[in-house]
């Protein structure tokens, strides 16, 4: 048996971006995707610098390491972003997903990194086969939110983990194929807007130039808030493939993208989007010499009144932006609300405490000043160790009222539990000693107990000093267990005691209290 791919590809920059961050690469041994971020034209850089680092896999035998040739791909793919970034430090910033498959008959290789996916249809159910590295991903891996709040958490665009220049490894992972699977790899710009239901139903229709098409379509329909990038491989049983490969997205020669045709629901909406500006065609001119003006010497007086007055407003205009900015960010180990910018300049911070919140042991908050707070204040170390690294970079800035919501949420989600509080344990009073008086009577005028006075023995009892009678009927001999005692050969009844719980550490597992 002969396994091989018949694939397509499709991206489109959507409806409301005026670029195309995705590249993508489609061959009969890899299918790779990489989603650019980093602003306009960075994010488009870093995309095409990792596929154009994984494109020789295709032309590879890849033999049975395949994860090492993926990894070495990679990393090779992230030195030449890092690269670029020394070379062009205004890139600074970019950085890219990656979710790649390299195909070897029965097996693949699986390489992950972002909120890109990559999904499994068998026996016509579809799968996830990637996690996404995302600050909602590691919510919902602790059950503190659901899969379905996690779509409209406001921080669910928040990568954790991506392709930047510095040192990381993507997740590996290799799997079996079979004949019949049908394996889907796509950006954001799919899975943000179209339910995986509705991305389930489609790939059980159609061929896979038919289904790639259609989830371009259901994603522009959804609005094509983002770039849209979709490879569909079904795996089929075959002598030989497809052998001409498809690259689209950033990463074409030509910058075309595989656009729908125009008599389908996504071209027609993908016509609806705006157009691209068209450079205008520059024609050399020999230019006629202009008169020559008489000098004059008043020229730089205006001219220094005019950078001066731009200088002032600039001033003016930046002090009020900044002052009008607000994030909750760690001041002095405190979760605040700081007005301003993060950083300084010529030694000035530019930004200052506003607010602090004032938390209860039940997670009521309240926001004050910082000078008058006299409060329990919330401390960064009072979180959940995700939401701490969150504030300590600083949470997306905006406005008071966006911040006192941050805040809201950080107090709702992100507490840890309060500490509780140990019971000590009671301290024995001490014996007296010899010679000692007996101790005095308690506030309750109880005597100190006194040793009873010995009782000479009951008739029919042995006097002292003389052979105990012979065993009863029903007494156990001497040398049997006694009653309550294990026979021989039983076990012991368990005498351990139970586990003690774990300590409770403050900043670890649990927070002081008010």
């Amino acid at each position: 048996m002969t396994l091989v791919l018949r694939y397509a590809a499709r991206s489109d920059r959507g409806l409301v971006r005026s670029n195309n961050e995705d590249s993508v690469y489609a061959g009969a041994r890899l299918l790779a995707l990489a989603d650019g971020m980093g602003g306009h034209a960075a994010g488009e850089v870093a995309s095409q610098l990792m596929i154009a680092a994984l494109a020789h896999l295709d032309d590879d035998e890849p033999g049975g390491d395949l994860l090492g040739k993926l990894a070495a791909a990679v990393r090779e793919g992230n030195a030449s972003i890092a690269d670029q970034v020394e070379e062009e430090p205004e890139l600074d910033g970019m950085g890219t997903t990656l979710t790649a498959i390299l195909f070897a008959g029965s097996k693949l290789g699986l390489a992950h990194i972002g909120d890109s996916r990559a999904y499994l249809l068998r026996d016509d159910q579809l799968t996830q086969i990637t996690r996404d590295d995302t600050f909602v991903q590691s919510l919902v891996d602790e059950g503190r939110i659901t899969p379905e709040q996690a779509h409209t958490h406001p921080q669910r665009s928040l990568i954790m983990r991506a392709l930047t220049g510095s040192e990381v490894e993507p997740t590996l992972t290799v799997r079996e194929a079979r004949a019949g699977d049908r394996y889907l790899v796509c950006s954001d710009g799919l899975s943000d807007v179209v339910s995986d239901e509705t991305i389930a139903d489609t790939m059980r229709q159609g061929t896979h130039d038919e289904c790639a098409d259609r989830l371009i379509e259901l994603a522009l329909r959804s609005g094509g808030p983002d770039n849209v990038t979709v490879v569909v491989a079904d795996v089929i049983d075959l002598d030989y493939g497809q052998s001409h490969p498809i690259v689209a997205g950033a990463a074409s020669a030509d910058d075309d993208e595989d656009t729908p045709p125009p008599n389908t629901a996504a071209g027609r909406a993908a016509a609806m989007r705006p157009p691209r500006a068209t450079p205008k065609r520059v024609i050399n001119k020999t230019p006629e010499p202009a008169p020559k003006k008489k000098r004059s010497r008043l020229w730089w007086p205006v001219a220094a009144v005019v950078i001066i007055a731009v200088l002032v407003g600039g001033l003016f205009v930046g002090r009020q932006l900044i002052r009008n900015n607000y994030y909750v960010g760690a001041d002095d180990g405190r979760v605040t609300v700081l007005r301003g910018i993060p950083g300084d300049v010529f030694g000035y911070s530019l930004q200052e405490a506003a607010r602090v919140g004032c938390v209860t042991d039940e997670g009521d908050l309240t926001l004050v000043d910082p000078a008058s707070a006299s409060c329990r204040v919330m401390l960064v170390d009072d979180l959940w160790p995700a939401a701490r690294e969150q504030v300590r970079a600083g949470l997306p800035s905006g406005s008071l009222d966006d911040t006192r919501e941050q805040m809201q949420r950080l107090a709702e989600l992100d507490l840890l539990p309060v500490c509780t509080p140990e019971e000590p344990e009671p301290t024995p009073a001490p014996a007296p000693g010899p010679g000692e008086p007996a101790p005095d009577p308690g506030p309750n005028g109880t005597p100190p107990t006194e040793t009873p006075a010995v009782q000479p023995p009951a008739p029919g009892e042995p006097q002292p000093g003389e052979p105990a009678p012979a065993s009863q009927p029903g007494e156990p001999l001497p040398g049997e267990p006694q009653p309550g005692e294990p026979t021989p050969g039983e076990p012991a009844p368990n005498t351990e005691p139970a586990p003690e719980p774990a300590p409770q550490i403050p900043g670890q597992n649990c927070r002081v209290g008010a």
